[in-house]
């Protein structure tokens, strides 16, 4: 079993060259990969309100203060640090909740080479560790008129545990009675295009002069309440989808015929004849591009309301549990004695406060199923505890 590949800064007794030089706080951990150190400073002093990161290029032996993408993490007693592979750190605070205990820090994943990329300087991305797995958000879209807001409403309401929508960003300001982050996130128009540039953004629309899109952070945050989110967006936005890093299914909802749908829509009588005319001109366009784009994994027709929906239910696998991620009340001390790694498993030792009955105490966090990452969450993590290390050797692969 060997050390992790990590350093606390108050064990280092020599500062960096160049100048780099380190005061020691007792909360700061420096890591290298390949030939950059990345310093980080956990906040335990309070003199922070959140994490805080600077890198040293060795190569050019020069201090970069980089930018910094992501939700970051909040102070903790105390954390350690374990590079994987050589495209991001694991985070491990201390004195945390075990459902706020992991965090990745990116620092060469592709999301990160891309906004490197775009923005021209150094690049750092912090992405939550989630324990379990969710089941993929699902994207419905369809021709106005065709049953999809019915067919997401009779979903909603037989499964009100399984299923949430997202809530949508926009530039335009607050109707009547509407609620910020119930209705909409409403923003600034510089924030939501500079979330937009630094890849935040699943997709977005320019609707009458007033932007609005669904961020990666909405998508996230019904994942995070162990529900499967919806996204019920057009043709256009679906493809913005398809080209993110989100893994979904795609799911295209089509009339049984153009005269069926126009039927739908004159029987609805909220619409005028122009309004009307230019719904079909709009559907006739986005079932074409529906049906030949490649966007959508699955497509069904419409013709008749309960056999649609009894056809999306056995489509989304239904009769199959959903993993949500898994709770627990287990807490990590502020002073972890020790980070290892055997292949996937982390393996975290640290000891109890019972002075009467002193122990060594290991938390043994599989990596192997760990996937996406930064603008959003590292999930697929699986943590489980073992009561003292001489058990260890015997328990690796028994989850409790």
């Amino acid at each position: 079993m060997g050390e992790a590949p990590a350093f606390f800064v108050h064990d280092l007794k020599e500062g960096f060259r160049n100048g780099f030089g380190l005061k020691s706080k007792g909360c700061e951990t420096a890591t290298v990969i390949g030939d950059k150190t990345y310093l980080v400073d956990g906040g335990c002093d309070d003199s922070l309100l959140s994490f805080q990161v600077r890198v040293f290029d060795h190569s050019k032996g020069l201090k970069i203060n980089p930018v910094v993408l992501g939700t970051v993490p909040n102070p903790c007693k105390g954390h350690s640090a374990i590079a994987l592979n050589e495209d991001r750190i694991l985070f491990i605070k201390g004195g945390s909740a075990l459902d706020d205990s992991f965090w990745f820090l990116e620092v060469d994943t592709p999301y990160v080479q891309e906004q490197r990329k775009s923005l021209g300087c150094e690049v750092v991305a912090w992405s939550k560790g989630v324990r379990g797995t969710i089941e993929k958000p699902i994207v419905v879209s369809g021709p106005s008129g065709v049953g999809k807001g019915t067919l997401i409403s009779m979903l909603m309401k037989e499964f009100p545990s399984l299923f949430g929508f997202s809530v949508s960003h926009t530039t335009r300001a607050p109707r009547n009675m509407e609620k910020d982050g119930l209705h909409y996130h409403f923003t600034e128009r510089s924030v939501m295009e500079k979330d937009i540039k630094e890849g935040k953004f699943l997709e977005f629309a320019s609707v009458h002069g007033n932007l609005y899109g669904t961020s990666v952070e909405a998508v996230e945050v019904v994942a995070d309440a162990g529900k499967r989110c919806i996204l019920d967006i057009d043709v256009q936005g679906a493809r913005s989808v398809r080209a993110s890093s989100l893994d979904a299914i795609f799911i295209f909802i089509s009339p049984p015929s153009m005269a069926e749908l126009e039927k739908r829509l004159r029987a609805r009588g909220t619409e005028t004849e122009e309004q009307i005319l230019k719904r079909l001109r709009n559907a006739e366009a986005e079932i074409k591009q529906g049906e030949s784009s490649g966007i959508f994994d699955h497509f069904l027709f419409n013709d008749n309301l309960e056999e649609c929906y009894e056809s999306l239910k056995k489509l989304l696998g239904l009769d199959v549990s959903v993993h949500s991620c898994i709770k627990s009340d287990l807490d990590l001390p502020p002073i972890v004695h020790s980070v290892s790694r055997i292949d996937n498993k982390i393996i975290i030792t640290y000891r109890t406060s019972d002075l009467e009955n002193e122990s060594r105490k290991m938390i043994v966090l599989d990596l192997s199923s760990l996937k996406g990452g930064a603008p959003g969450r590292s999930r697929g993590l699986e943590a489980y505890a073992i009561d003292s290390v001489s058990n260890g050797s015997n328990m690796m692969n028994q989850p409790s």
